[in-house]
């Protein structure tokens, strides 16, 4: 939609509202989704529309009314009245969303769990944030809105520490670093994220623990530390730099042969720890998982073969 001059200094939550003929409210929620763009951008829902503006608005499918408890195993690694951290395995969806409407992390919480927060709803229940279904390793999630508004808050404030463990195709010119790049919903692939003007600010710090170099070609094996938790982060990062993450099928351009010979789905990405101030008795806990077989299956094969 190209903005004339009668509709030049609307808001842009009023603006989709009226286009899309839903409530207010519910335009706000696409504008704070990304599902709205402005020039390719997303804004906020104030954003004052200027005259030429080109303004794109993708509605999101349908995603399930209910999420219902269903008798999946999963790993609790620590759990008292207020929270648990669960050890999420590859593959697995965190919460029913478009196409994953059972057989998540939420839906196997719910047969475990009797009471999680209410905050996210009937869909997201107990959950404070997330991680990418084929990515590996810790989770926290709130067994009640007080644990959750804290670990929230922690979160926005960045106090809440989350390290992160990858392999990344190449080797990255330097022992480490930090990737300072505005995240939002590619322009060009609804389905993406990307390094836009006007995204999010994110940040991430990285650091190489090993390198390989040798008949399976160039790879490296990194530390990686979120200041910000935009979805895709590391991955979009890690890619802006030319190093996509081993086994990305969305953000590396081209899989390496022995990427395809090892037949891995999605990236070799794994949340290694997780450190937060407990929001009731002020304890700062810290949490450590140990690599998943798939992850360490590939490093002894790069070290076996590294000629380094």
């Amino acid at each position: 939609m190209l903005i004339t001059p009668e509709n030049a200094g609307k808001r842009l939550d009023i603006l989709v509202s009226e286009w899309q003929n839903i409530t207010r409210s519910a335009a706000q929620k696409l504008i704070s989704g990304e599902f709205v763009t402005v020039n390719g951008a997303a804004q906020s829902k104030n954003y004052k529309l200027r005259a030429g503006d080109e303004l794109e608005c993708e509605l999101p499918e349908p995603i399930p009314d209910d999420a219902i408890p269903q008798d999946i195993p999963i790993e609790i690694v620590y759990e008292d009245s207020d929270l648990l951290v669960v050890n999420k395995p590859k593959g697995m969806v965190v919460h029913p969303a478009p196409g994953n409407p059972d057989g998540t992390l939420v839906n196997a919480l719910l047969w475990h769990i009797r009471d999680l927060s209410g905050i996210n709803g009937v869909i997201r229940p107990g959950i404070v944030h997330r991680i990418d279904k084929d990515t590996s390793g810790l989770l926290i999630v709130a067994k009640n809105d007080e644990a959750h508004l804290a670990l929230a808050e922690q979160i926005k404030e960045h106090s809440f520490d989350r390290e992160y463990r990858a392999i990344l195709v190449g080797n990255l010119k330097d022992d480490s670093g930090v990737v300072d790049a505005p995240i939002g919903r590619s322009p060009k692939d609804r389905k993406k994220m990307a390094i836009v003007a006007g995204g999010r600010p994110a940040r991430t710090h990285y650091e190489v623990l090993e390198r390989f170099s040798g008949r399976l070609g160039s790879y490296c094996y990194v530390k990686c530390v979120l200041e910000t938790g935009r979805t895709h982060q590391i991955r979009v990062h890690m890619a802006s730099l030319g190093h996509p993450v081993f086994g990305d099928e969305v953000y590396g351009a081209n899989r390496t042969p022995f990427e395809r010979s090892t037949g891995i789905a999605g990236q070799c990405l794994h949340a290694k720890l997780i450190g937060f101030v407990h929001p009731t008795t002020g304890e700062h806990l810290v949490f450590d998982s140990p690599l998943p077989d798939y992850f360490e299956n590939i490093l002894d094969k790069l070290r076996k073969e590294s000629s380094q």
